[in-house]
């Protein structure tokens, strides 16, 4: 089987392991993604936005307030109030006002919200587990091991060193 073109068809072996290693891991992400956004589309009729929003209100049954929700997506305020809009249209979300500030809103999961996203997250974790499938149990822990320092790495000094 033929590789797909991607980011990593741009380096060659005479490049440095490091940046090889790198488009390597984008590349993987990226055709990851590609396909859960794919199969949320096929079999849902969703969008990982909507997901995203979906999962993060799934963790925390209390609610979350809309700025809270923008700054766990990484997005701004108006992609999340564009994303409740719709999910709340559709039932899966209730606004609430919150009692100490009547501006601000929480969002919740709606009982149907809920039983929406639990179908989704369970068909979600089944096509991520076929998608390892190539690795073995050791091989996933291995490179779960060597994301991690790479992670701890990254964080603590930007990469340097």
């Amino acid at each position: 089987m033929i590789a797909p073109i991607d980011l990593e068809s741009r380096v060659g072996d005479g490049d440095h392991l490091s940046l090889r290693v790198w488009l390597r891991l984008l590349a993987c992400t990226n055709l990851v993604t590609a396909r859960v956004r794919s199969n949320l589309r096929t079999a849902f009729d969703t969008t990982m936005p909507r997901f995203d929003l979906m999962a993060q209100l799934e963790r925390c049954p209390q609610g979350l307030r809309m700025n809270e929700l923008s700054r766990r997506m990484m997005v701004t305020g108006g992609n999340v109030t564009r994303l409740v809009d719709q999910l709340e249209d559709e039932g899966l979300v209730a606004r609430e006002t919150t009692p100490e500030d009547r501006r601000a809103f929480t969002i919740r999961l709606t009982a149907a919200g809920r039983r929406a996203f639990a179908a989704m997250a369970q068909l979600h974790e089944r096509w991520v587990v076929e998608m390892f499938g190539a690795l073995t149990r050791k091989e996933r822990l291995t490179l779960f091991a060597l994301l991690a320092k790479l992670k701890v790495h990254l964080a603590e000094n930007g990469g340097q060193g």
